[in-house]
């Protein structure tokens, strides 16, 4: 994404938030919080504190499995991933 389009897509979406959503839909294979941290970059707190207003809205589940939680995105989630994603191309 070129510069200024990069600077307008913040002034109307907090950077981080949309690109965890971004980042659970592009990769199919589970997500773990520590790794949606890296690749927004931002600490796994902030990551998790994000992803529990998402799992409020009902935008990402979370599913055990033994002592790691996998991150999926919800239908929902996945519907306005894509807007973002659309949104982002077109600025």
């Amino acid at each position: 994404m070129p510069k200024k389009g990069k600077e307008i897509f913040e002034v109307f979406f907090r950077k981080k938030p949309a690109m965890i959503l971004v980042a659970l839909r592009k990769h199919t294979r589970n997500k773990y919080g520590s790794v949606l941290a890296k690749e927004v970059d931002c600490t796994y707190s902030h990551a998790v504190k994000i992803l529990q207003e998402m799992e409020k809205a009902k935008l990402v589940s979370f599913e055990k499995q033994g002592r790691i939680k996998t991150i999926a995105l919800t239908e929902n989630g996945e519907k306005i991933a894509e807007h973002i994603e659309r949104i982002q191309q077109l600025l």
